[in-house]
């Protein structure tokens, strides 16, 4: 009976220190590391740095879309309906539905965005000034989705896009 106890011993033990799998082995005999060793060896993930923050004051930084445009006359140009940017991100243009009532007649246009002036824009109710007449605005091009954009500039300011690099 003791012998018998020693042979199921000793198949015990030789059972132990074999793989269980053959999944498990991919390594020479003795080469698989415990699993506290493979945590060690895993790249360690540095955590994500802090996004920046910056602090706008309330005073310093409106939202301009549905703001009302005026002449430097006083005259009602419309309200800014959209913003154009070029690829970098770069603000160009502002598009003005200009002229008719309710929606009905009026046009969209397209102006260079260094013709705007922003100095009083402290309420919602304040508007931004355009510095082209309300004759310069009524003989601007119309403004089409999906088509060549024209922009209405001040003298001297504007310079053409090329998206063709």
């Amino acid at each position: 009976m003791r012998a018998g106890i020693v042979i199921i011993s000793l198949i015990a033990g030789l059972a132990m220190s074999l793989p269980v799998s053959a999944a498990e082995d991919n390594g020479p005999p003795g080469s698989r590391a415990a699993p506290a060793d493979a945590a060690k060896d895993a790249p360690k993930k540095e955590p994500a740095p802090p996004p920046s923050v910056t602090v706008i004051g309330a005073r310093d930084a409106l939202g301009i879309l549905g703001r009302e445009v005026r002449s430097p006359a006083n005259e009602n140009m419309g309200r800014i309906v959209d913003v154009i940017v070029d690829r970098e991100g770069t603000v160009r243009a502002a598009v003005i539905d200009f002229g008719g009532f309710l929606g009905v007649g009026s046009r969209k246009i397209v102006v260079d965005w260094s013709a705007l002036r922003f100095g009083r824009i402290a309420n919602k109710s304040d508007s931004i000034t355009l510095e082209l007449s309300k004759e310069q605005v009524m003989a601007a091009p119309e403004y089409k989705q999906d088509a060549p954009v024209i922009v209405l500039g001040a003298a001297g300011r504007l310079q053409p896009w090329d998206f063709d690099k």
